[in-house]
């Protein structure tokens, strides 16, 4: 039985991102918001711009995700109380959150098309606690990477876009027990039945960023963005046992991700184990594996399994 992505999605916002009006002598400097949506069942994620914190900007980038990814059957949504923070633009986050005219209007906008929103109540972040797990280091991430200088609203879409594109690119699961499939399941299966793939570029983190331009400079910040996610990510699959527990062993056919190999966005490095390679205490420690560029041995502890059986 086939069941359509974000057919219950949580929604939670980030920002703000400064946007120039125009691009002349004096250009005016507005404020974005990234709208950050949730598949509940896939965790699929789908980013919008909006260009205020008022219902209107906020159904606009609602209204753009539903055209993309089809109508939702319920949505979740927190409080605002969970964003922290003395600063004014948390602030306003927080009051558009907690106002109840924003709350009726946006239940009146989606009432006729049968969608159920469930606004969680204040000061319970832990209501949201699926959602937000899978955004809460995306969200601090974007903000470092690009929130400290503005960017135009069609490179504001282009960012989002790409970054969409590698958040959706990671690797959940295995899709099946074969030694020759490298392939793994991830968010991107579940929304065009294939691996996301992004355009090869040069890397650019080696250069300065006054010597960049405006092309350059947003792949190299994506680059940034790539790198740093990508490590924390790696990081919180690796399996962390204390020492008065035995971690299980690799095993012969395992999919694995290989964690030291520096590549492009989107890209992750997976390997089929086809032979182990146990130390005297029967503990496993160097395996042999199989890769798309050849067979290796390498050690266990830069080795990530997708998939381990207790």
């Amino acid at each position: 039985c086939w069941c359509s992505t974000f057919l219950v999605s949580g929604v939670d916002f980030a920002g703000p991102f400064l946007y120039r009006e125009n691009s002349g002598r004096n250009p005016k400097y507005l404020k974005a918001y990234l709208c950050l949506f949730v598949c509940m069942s896939s965790r699929a994620l789908h980013l919008e711009v909006a260009t205020s914190l008022s219902v209107e900007g906020f159904l606009d980038a609602f209204d753009r995700f539903i055209a993309r990814r089809g109508l939702p059957a319920e949505m979740l949504s927190d409080g605002g109380t969970n964003f922290k923070g003395a600063s004014r633009y948390i602030e306003d986050i927080m009051q558009w959150h907690n106002n109840t005219e924003n709350h009726d209007a946006i239940n009146c906008h989606t009432a006729h098309l049968g969608i159920q929103w469930s606004f969680n109540p204040p000061a319970s972040p832990h209501f949201g606690g699926s959602w937000e797990i899978s955004v809460r280091s995306v969200k601090d991430l974007l903000y470092k990477s690009f929130g400290n200088q503005p960017f135009s609203l069609p490179e504001l879409f282009t960012i989002f876009t790409k970054i969409e594109a590698i958040l959706n690119s990671r690797p959940l699961t295995p899709v099946s027990n074969s030694v020759d499939d490298l392939e793994p399941l991830t968010p991107g299966h579940f929304l065009v039945g294939q691996p996301l793939n992004a355009l090869p570029e040069p890397d650019l983190s080696n250069i300065p960023q006054n010597r960049l331009d405006r092309w350059q400079l947003i792949r190299e910040r994506i680059q940034y963005f790539w790198n740093r996610w990508r490590e924390e990510y790696v990081r919180g699959l690796q399996l962390r046992t204390k020492w008065s527990k035995v971690a299980p062993n690799l095993k012969v056919g395992d999919l694995v991700l290989v964690s030291d190999t520096a590549v492009s966005p989107t890209q992750w490095p997976m390997a089929r184990i086809l032979d182990v390679h146990p130390g005297a205490d029967k503990v496993v420690r160097v395996v042999t594996l199989k890769t798309a560029r050849g067979v290796y041995k390498r050690p266990a502890i830069k080795l990530i399994p997708l998939q381990l059986e207790p």
